[in-house]
Formats: C-alpha cells, structure tokens, sequence
C-alpha cells in the first residue's frame, strides 16, 4: 500500500470557516481516501506532492444537473436520439470535472442515460469523470413539465406513481424526480401552475424511502411548493417563489433547497433574442423575487444546497463554480456559499465519504491559487487542478 502526502497546503475542509495553514494531507493511493490531515506527516508518505502553498478545497457537488440537454437549445435538445444523447452525456461530464464538480445528482434523464453511465463509472470503465446519483426518468403529469420525447414518465394518480417509481428504481434509478409544478422551458404552463397532486408526490416519497433514496421536486411557484413539502420530498428544486409559510415547513421537515440561481442569470445574461418570447419572459418575471426569497430562506435555516440546472439554456456544464458567487450576491457570506456543497453530500446522502476533506473521507478536490473564505470568485478560476480519489483529473 503506497501513500502521497500533498504538502504546503492552505485547506478548507468544507466544513468549518477557515484556512487551516501549512497543512499535509496523506492520501491512501489505492483507495483515494485521506488518512491523516496535518503538519510534518510527510515522511508517513511514499512520495510527496508540492502544492506550493494553494489553497485546497473539497470537490463541488452539484446535486441538480442535465447531463443529456443541450444548452444551445431553448428545449435542451430533448428530441435527439440516444447515441447523440449519450455521446454528449459523456462530453458533459468531463465538462463538469475539468470545472471542479466531483459528484453529480442527475435530475432527470432521456432514456436512463444517467443510469447506464453510473454503470459504466461504477466498473472503471468510464473515467475522468464526476460520480453520478442517477434519477433516470422524471415523473411528470399529462400534458406538464417533463412530458417531452423520451424524457418524462407520465403519471395521473397515485396507483399510476406507485408502478412507475417502482419501475424506476428497478432500472437503476438512485433518486426521483417529481414535477410539482410548471416551468420555464414548457410552452403551455406557468411557474404557479400545481401539475402532480400532493398524494401523487407522496407515493413517490413513500416508494423512495423504502428503498432509502431521495425525493427531488420541480417545484418553482405556489401552491406547487407547498404541494410537494407536505408530500415530503427531501429537496425543492428552484423554489423561486418560495414563501414564509413554506419557508417555516420546510424548516420543521428538514427539507433542503437547491435554488439554482445560475440557471436563471444564465437566462438573464445571454439568452434575450435568442430563444421565444414566453420563455424568456417567465424568467424575467422571476429573477427578481427568485433571488430575495432564496436568501430570505437561508436566513431563517433553510438547508441550502449547490445544484445549477446545467443543461438549460446557456447555462453549460462549466458554470457550476459561478453559483458561488452568484449566492454571494444575494447575501450569503462566502463560508455559507461554500458549505452548500456539504449540504449537497448531505441532501444525497454521501456524507460520510464526500463533500469534506477529512480523515477516512475520498480525496477530491480542487487547488486554487486564491483563498474562496476571502475572495469567492476564486473557486471560478478556470485552470485549477481537479483531483479525484487522490489522482490529478486535470
């Protein structure tokens, strides 16, 4: 068993708000995992990897990602077949890594893209790399968001959930996604639109507990929101018009809030007179009130997460480092933009392994050449080392 010690590292370790100095971290180069963090353990190693006084911090986990979308596309290019899909799934990926992501949550995919790839990375066979939690198919309703060309299950009633999410988790799927509400990208609806019922969600929740996984829910406008918190979900993914009422439940259940605020400056930036008239104009009715309620609802507890949406229009696979900063904006302190990575570990369940640079933990992560507690924009620096179990990605 052989060992690297990475010396003269400046360390975040994700979970506390400092720069621990002059630091080593010996890495196990069988397992990628760090077995001890400190000053003069060097000579515990090996061999010995200078960092020259970097500064190191743990691998981002985006836990809301479009692995198959094309964001060059006002639809995501959802019609296009499966080996195009697949052959720009992998692009995507590598995308994501060389940019600092580590660990992904795919939030729905056409023909359980997703879920093959997880397969493929989980036999060494596809490398270089984020991990994956697949959700395969999206749940969505008749005629809602999600209910595209080989996109979306189609559900509409609870008995009609119950088979399809158990359908799901027996083709791989890791997490379920739910439609609870209208969206940006589907003609015919709005944000406030309520698509899936309460007890339809709630089915899901109850398949997906069983089998200890999570439950992710579209959710952008009311009563959708508050629809898919009752139901029980584990995650709202966008929440822009999230309230105080809702703000109060999901405080008492736990749930955790992915806001996805690149997405939607992503929109605001470059997308005007490129894509229709009525998608641009959703976002831009949103933009405004998305960014003060998310940060409403991180003051008063709610669990923030890191996720982007990336797939969506002009919103690629290598803008997850600019939510940070983007968070920063709204009033988050940099520390609290930062830990919403952790909270992504947390929400997908892989804590204990990813998501903090500690003891006993996988060795991803990133070198930079500025301190993110002081300067925010450095983690969007973009010829940063990535490394991945202990092995330099990029």
């Amino acid at each position: 068993m052989t060992k690297t010690a990475y010396t003269n590292v400046n360390l975040f370790n994700g979970i506390d708000d400092k720069i621990q100095s002059n630091t080593t971290l010996v890495v196990d180069d069988e397992s990628g995992k760090i077995t001890k963090i400190g000053e003069g353990i060097a000579s515990e190693a090996d061999q010995t990897v200078d960092l020259q006084n970097k500064y190191v911090i743990p691998g981002l986990i985006n836990c809301h990602t479009h692995i198959i979308m094309d964001p060059l596309t006002p639809d995501g290019g959802s019609e296009t077949d499966v080996v195009s899909s697949t052959v720009r799934a992998v692009k995507h990926l590598h995308d994501l890594l060389k940019s600092g992501v580590t660990y992904i949550r795919e939030c729905g995919s056409t023909y359980n893209i997703d879920i093959a790839l997880n397969n493929l990375i989980k036999k060494n066979k596809l490398t270089k790399v984020p991990e994956i939690v697949p959700a395969g198919h999206p749940f969505s309703m008749t005629g809602g968001h999600g209910d595209l060309p080989n996109f979306g299950v189609l559900v509409d009633s609870p008995d009609e959930m119950r088979k399809a999410v158990r359908q799901g988790i027996k083709a791989g799927a890791k997490a379920i996604k739910v439609m609870a509400t209208g969206g940006v990208m589907t003609e015919n609806d709005s944000l406030d639109d309520p698509q899936l019922s309460e007890a339809e969600m709630h089915v899901a929740v109850e398949e997906a507990h069983h089998k200890g996984l999570t439950v992710a829910a579209h959710a952008e406008g009311n009563p959708g929101i508050l629809n898919a918190i009752k139901a029980g979900v584990d995650s709202i993914e966008h929440g822009f018009y999230v309230n105080d009422e809702e703000i109060k439940l999901m405080i008492e259940k736990g749930t955790y809030l992915t806001p996805t605020i690149v997405g939607a400056w992503a929109f605001i930036e470059y997308a005007p007179g490129k894509i229709p008239d009525w998608e641009m104009n959703k976002i831009a009715a949103a933009w405004k009130d998305l960014r003060g309620n998310i940060t409403k609802a991180k003051n008063a507890g709610v669990k923030i997460t890191l996720g982007t949406d990336a797939g969506t229009p002009f919103n690629d696979f290598t803008m997850t480092p600019q939510e940070l900063p983007l968070l920063v904006e709204q009033g988050f302190t940099n520390f609290e933009a930062l830990e919403t990575s952790y909270n992504s570990a947390k929400l997908l369940k892989i804590a204990d392994e990813y998501g903090s640079l500690e003891e006993g933990k996988y060795a991803d992560f990133l070198v930079l050449d500025e301190n993110p507690l002081e300067k925010i924009g450095a983690v969007v620096q973009k010829d940063k080392a990535v490394y991945k179990k202990g092995k330099r990605a990029y």
